[in-house]
């Protein structure tokens, strides 16, 4: 069965099926929908709709535009409906619409408001508040069109509509409505008027003098003339206290509770920006489930339910009850649920005196009267579970919003959960234009940076900017830059995001919020359970517990299996409590020292004598090649953040301990601007330390990074370096390896014969040692200046036998370095069918085992024997191949890729 049609013109023009809107074209289509709407079974002439559409200056297709333009909406109504639903009649001089008025809001308003001027005075405001439902924005808001009776309609509907209400003794709902509309336009004396009423007979006497007052000045003012007699009437009645009491609408016992709609939402709040999917979400939902919206302090929960219940209350004819719960009110504890449906029952129309005593008759008699009927129940700010289940209705909708994820009413009703998160930047962006009213798009975009794109952050900067015309925006982001400063600049009245976060914080069990202090000292950016449980020396699962709690709170997210980050604001409310920073610090560098030190054990043989495995660290999985890369790839901003935490505490000697046991995934993974700035850091700390060792294995670092980089005279500068220190300390190893990265140096700068000569020694000495893991390194070596010379028989023997010692020691990364020298010496021989046999094993253990930097180079060397082969178009996808991979680790393709991507014909960007 099709959904039934309606034509929106109170708001945006919309066409809708039900209750989802047709794509039907831009402006000049929904304005043409709307004029035939407004004038709905009558003809409209085709000169009068040009008329309204262009004005004076129509382009000269413009009967073109109009008919073709007709055809779309004919094709579209075709399309979800049957024709004589409602369809356009070409009728000269032009067209007429055929539909139901009940299925067009203005006409339906119209029908709605002649209703209520007969009814019974309780029906009278049910039937005029569902035609003020009727409006979603400003009449006929985004077409070209105007029609000034719409305005005077909604003038109407609404007015008749307080009056209602007043009558029925509706005071103190209306307060904060006509409020805002009487600050708005101060010169409708009748709502003016209407405001006075609901405060005097609320016992706000004063304040309802003060209004007359206000509204008095402002027409003295802007006209020079007095309000007009009836207000005027009305203020010296209120004046000597003379208004007549209000007597009840009907007896109490005549009371027909069935006919009571109630609607409690407040007024909906200002420009809400960027929440079209949370919108179409909403709307998307059934009518009769539980619906939790949580999210972080301030993110806008309550702004954006109750917007959408606004927006949706046609789906609900039996009306809205609404409930602030108070859940983290910080004056104030939560609403008990008693008085909630103490509420509720009146909102449904049970006398005061008729209200049951006892909780449980309460709740028995709420159900009863909610049962059967589609009434939409919002439930703000809720602290837990079972101050909500209570109060939610039997066979229709609630929505409930929370600084919790409230899993509780997920158990027990199946509750839909979606978390609200900050805006997206270009709605922030939006949002602050809107209301700040001043500044530029760059400036807009930075504020909302600084902001976070928190929007009760952003209300309160567009609040003051709008409000101090003395302060310039560069001001305020001279104000929000500094960290210390920002969160006092989100502060105006009681609007405060470190109040919000506050009231979170306070919220939390007291292991809770230690974590939370503690993580405040940490310079990373996210968090895992076995970090946590390093700096708070708790077991795991104890550390895993607390984190979930804070995410329960949104004081943290969890962005992935226990990775754990905050929002850039709760990042500086934490460091405003952070405690006991120094041992978070030293804990937190043993903690990641010992695990880079166990990860990097998985992807190469160490050579330096630096060993953190023994400290008490539990550390995450780091069984195989993949998890090791996997830790250092998804820990290394986090890696990086704390050596330069520390490097600034003075932890020198730490620090280069950290960055040397991190260089080891730097080898494997190259990426030049993290593994430069990871040198840099470690080699400013041991220069800083004073000590030969750590000046020499950084320097080694530094040379590793250079010759991956083919920085020839670099890499030979940092070798001879380490070498000259290593002559002062006792360590061989440290000699040994320097010997070696500088017969690698001398290998890059073509000065074979020195590192040959530099290789062998330096093998021998291995050897003589009983170091295998650096006499296979140095052969290796050896074999590639070889390679190069042209010595190619000596190179293949070296080579051959460095390739026996890994396939020993069991070391897949040197094994494939081995594999790919064997396979280029091979093919510099004449035999490519050996060169082919040990090329593809290269490959395919690189491509197992996730080398990207050998599998690169690997399939280079496939490619060179494929192309020798004749097999141009093979070694043109291996290359294709190649140059990608290596892409992903390097910032530009090494020399020998650009020759051999000339021979194939191909260019490189």
């Amino acid at each position: 069965m099709r959904e039934p049609l309606r034509i929106q013109l109170l708001g945006p023009v919309r066409l809708l099926s039900g209750n989802r809107p047709l794509a039907i074209g831009g402006p000049a289509v929904r304005g043409l929908l709307a004029l035939l709407a407004l004038d709905a079974d009558k003809i409209v002439g085709l000169d009068e709709l040009i008329d309204a559409l262009w004005g004076h200056d129509p382009p000269a297709t413009a009967r073109t535009i109009v008919h073709g333009n007709v055809s779309l909406l004919r094709r579209v109504l075709r399309s979800v409906q049957p024709s004589d639903q409602a369809l356009i009649e070409t009728v000269a001089p032009g067209y007429r619409l055929i539909i139901d008025p009940d299925r067009i809001d203005a006409h339906r308003a119209r029908i709605l408001l002649q209703r209520a001027k007969t009814a019974p005075l309780t029906e009278r405001a049910a039937l005029l508040a569902e035609a003020h439902q009727l409006w979603q924005g400003p009449e006929l808001s985004d077409v070209p069109v105007r029609a000034p009776e719409l305005a005077e309609l909604r003038a109407a509907v609404h007015g008749a509509r307080i009056d209602a209400d007043l009558a029925l003794g509706r005071h103190a709902e209306l307060i904060a409505e006509l409020s805002a509309l009487v600050r708005e336009n101060p010169r409708a004396e009748r709502t003016a008027g209407q405001l006075m009423r609901a405060l005097y007979y609320s016992g706000r006497r004063a304040d309802a003098l003060d209004v007359y007052r206000r509204v008095a000045r402002h027409v003295s003012d802007s006209f020079g003339i007095d309000p007009g007699p009836s207000l005027r009437a009305l203020h010296e009645r209120i004046l000597n206290d003379d208004l007549p009491p209000v007597a009840p609408a009907l007896p109490p016992a005549m009371v027909d509770v069935t006919r009571i709609v109630p609607r409690q939402l407040p007024p909906a709040p200002g420009p809400l920006a960027g929440r079209g999917a949370e919108f179409a979400w909403l709307d998307g939902l059934p009518e009769d489930g539980v619906v939790v919206l949580t999210g972080a302090a301030g993110v806008g929960k309550s702004a954006l339910v109750v917007s959408w219940a606004r927006h949706a209350s046609r789906r609900f004819p039996d009306g809205a009850l609404y409930a602030a719960l108070g859940g983290f009110d910080p004056q104030h504890p939560p609403v008990e649920p008693a008085d909630v449906l103490s509420q509720f029952l009146q909102g449904l129309g049970v006398p005061l005196a008729d209200l049951p005593e006892r909780f449980g008759e309460r709740v028995a008699l709420y159900r009863s009267l909610i049962e059967g009927r589609r009434v939409l129940v919002v439930l703000d700010d809720a602290a837990s579970a079972e101050q909500v289940r209570p109060l939610l209705p039997p066979g229709t909708m609630a929505v409930v919003t929370s600084r919790s994820r409230l899993d509780g009413l997920v158990v027990s009703h199946a509750a839909t959960v979606r978390r609200l998160d900050p805006l997206a930047r270009r709605d922030s962006v939006r949002l602050l234009a809107e209301l700040a009213g001043t500044g530029t798009a760059e400036q807009h975009e930075r504020l909302a940076v600084l902001c976070g794109d928190l929007p009760l952050a952003l209300r309160i900067i567009g609040a003051r900017l709008a409000g101090a015309e003395e302060w310039r925006v560069e001001d305020f982001l001279a104000e929000l830059a500094g960290e210390r400063t920002r969160l006092t600049a989100l502060d105006i009245g009681d609007a405060s995001v470190r109040a919000a976060l506050d009231v979170s914080y306070r919220g939390l069990s007291p292991e809770a919020a230690s974590t939370f202090r503690a993580l405040g000292v940490l310079a990373g950016r996210s968090a895992g359970p076995h970090l946590v449980a390093a700096i708070e020396e708790v077991s795991v699962p104890a550390a895993r517990a607390r984190l979930r709690e804070l995410a329960a709170h949104h004081l943290l997210t969890e962005n992935g299996p226990d990775v754990f980050t905050q929002h850039d604001l709760v990042r500086l409310y934490q460091r405003e409590l952070a405690t006991r920073g120094e041992h978070v610090l030293d804990r937190s560098l043993r903690y990641y020292q010992a695990v880079a030190d166990r990860a990097r054990r998985k992807l190469l043989r160490v050579i330096d004598p630096l060993d953190f495995t023994g400290l008490p660290v539990v550390a995450p999985a780091l069984d195989s090649v993949d998890e090791a890369l996997a830790w250092f790839a998804a820990e290394w901003p986090n890696l990086i953040a704390t050596a330069t935490a520390a490097q600034d505490a003075g932890r020198h000697d730490e620090v280069w301990r950290l960055a040397r046991v991190a260089n080891t995934y730097r080898i494997v993974r190259p990426v030049w601007d993290e593994w430069s700035l990871l040198v840099e850091i470690g080699t400013a700390s041991a220069e800083a330390s004073g000590s030969a060792e750590a000046r020499a294995w950084m320097l080694l670092a530094r040379c590793a990074l250079g010759l991956t980089y083919e920085l020839g005279e670099r890499s030979l500068a940092d070798a001879e370096a380490a070498l000259g220190l290593s002559r002062e300390l006792p360590d061989v190893r440290l000699a040994i390896a320097a010997k070696i990265h500088r017969g690698c140096a001398l290998t890059l700068l073509g000065r074979y014969r020195e590192a040959i000569d530099c290789l062998r020694e330096t093998a021998e000495e291995a050897e003589r040692a009983g170091d295998l893991g650096q006499r296979v390194q140095a052969l290796n070596r050896r074999a590639d200046a070889e390679k190069r010379a042209g010595d190619h028989a000596a190179a293949i023997r070296h080579q051959l036998a460095a390739l026996e010692i890994d396939r020993r020691l069991g070391d897949d990364s040197y094994v494939v370095a081995s594999l790919n020298n064997v396979g280029e010496l091979h093919l510099h021989l004449g035999d490519s069918d050996e060169a082919l046999r040990y090329a593809r094993e290269a490959v395919e253990l690189t491509a197992n085992r996730g080398f990207l930097l050998q599998e690169a180079l690997s399939r280079l060397t496939l490619a060179r024997i494929l192309r020798v082969r004749g097999d141009r178009e093979g070694a043109r996808a291996q290359l294709g191949l190649s140059v990608a991979l290596y892409r992903r680790v390097s910032p530009r393709i090494t020399r020998t890729m650009a020759d051999e991507l000339a021979a194939l014909g191909l260019e490189h960007s």
